[in-house]
């Protein structure tokens, strides 16, 4: 397979993989999760999954969800120090059987975090267990030629976590204004504190 050919297949196979999303009830009930948390989300995920924890942490953050990263190294040494019993742990697996993000799950559970979602992919993670509900990935194949690297995956993670928080920006009610108090520099800040653009979308 040529450059050009390949390139256009590993978009191809993320754009099949998104596109297989199904969103059903447990969709709906993260959004309300979140929306309805009295304390602050706080994400977690290992390797290329904790990028787009991390990822969907600054965008609550921008859009009006108090929200924090938490790596599963760091939380076995102190960091888990953040969690309080009002708050919600949203964790991001495709396998849902790394060890690290288990643990961190099953402490957090321990120190009383009021509400745990999952991410994942496979219909036996164990992640499910220590979750209250989780949201289907989907089958996916990567279209690595070694049939290893994280991109469909990864791309499936970005698009369910991108549509949750949109849809929790919806809900709360998150304006243009609330969103320039928030970007005060940059060219989406400055956008955000004046009309040149198209107000929100109905």
């Amino acid at each position: 397979m040529d450059i050009r050919e390949r390139m256009q297949t590993v978009i191809a196979e993320e754009a099949k993989a998104i596109a297989g999303i199904t969103v059903d009830d447990n969709f709906v009930r993260a959004v309300e999760t979140l929306r309805d948390c009295e304390g602050k989300v706080m994400t977690t995920g290992i390797g290329k999954a904790g990028y787009i924890a991390n990822k969907f942490a600054a965008t609550l953050c921008s859009t009006g969800t108090p929200a924090v990263f938490m790596h599963p190294a760091e939380a076995a040494h102190g960091d888990l120090g953040l969690v309080d019993s009002h708050d919600v742990m949203l964790a991001i697996s495709t396998s849902g059987k790394s060890r690290e993000v288990l643990e961190i799950l099953e402490f957090a559970r321990h120190l009383g975090v009021a509400h745990i979602i999952g991410i994942t992919s496979h219909p036996d993670s164990p992640l499910r267990e220590l979750t209250d509900f989780c949201l289907n990935m989907g089958e996916i194949e990567e279209p690595c030629p070694i049939g290893m690297t994280p991109s469909a995956s990864t791309a499936v993670m970005l698009a369910i976590t991108d549509a949750i928080a949109l849809a929790l920006l919806e809900q709360k009610n998150f304006t243009r204004t609330d969103y320039g108090k928030r970007h005060h520099g940059g060219y989406l800040g400055r956008v955000a504190r004046t009309d040149n653009l198209p107000h929100e979308k109905s």
